[in-house]
């Protein structure tokens, strides 16, 4: 396992490098060089086959970095699309609750409307408890003036027949 990992760090590592202007400059330093065994008395033969086979052994290496890179861009998409998934169920969660607590919310509000109707209603009937009771108190009022009236009108008519 741990070799598997040091051999995919040497991969990743390699794959970053290749994408360089370093690795641009050396690749051409390399290939420059190359041909100048032909002047060291090499035969142009043997150096284009032996140049042709390390570029063939690089593009070799090269196509399984980028698959290589282009797996571990997959698996990190697919996670990504996992966590947008989770998101998706999140917000379609929220939302639910949303439109519960909106429904909550309604049902308070006319809850409120109730009650302040009712409020109405008492204060109304309330008032007009007030207004009984003040029509007695004057009716009364009144009763007891009529009462001492009468009162005094029987008293005075006692008095005379007492003459």
């Amino acid at each position: 396992m741990a070799k598997k990992g040091r051999i995919e760090t040497g991969a990743v590592g390699a794959t970053r490098w290749i994408g360089t202007t370093e690795s641009l400059i050396a690749h051409t330093i390399i290939f420059a060089a190359s041909f100048t065994f032909i002047f060291a008395g090499v035969s142009a033969d043997t150096v284009l086959l032996v140049l042709t086979t390390i570029v063939s052994l690089e593009a070799i290496y090269l196509s399984i970095f980028i698959q290589m890179t282009v797996n571990r861009n997959t698996e990190s998409l697919q996670e990504v699309e996992e966590d947008i998934d989770e998101i998706q169920e999140d917000v379609k969660e929220l939302e639910s609750g949303v439109g519960e607590i909106s429904e909550d919310v309604e049902e308070i509000s006319s809850d409120i409307d109730k009650i302040q109707e009712k409020d109405a209603e008492e204060t109304q009937q309330e008032t007009d408890t007030r207004k009984a009771m003040e029509n007695i108190e004057q009716t009364m009022t009144r009763l007891r003036e009529d009462i001492a009236a009468l009162k005094q009108t029987q008293q005075s008519a006692t008095d005379i027949e007492r003459r």
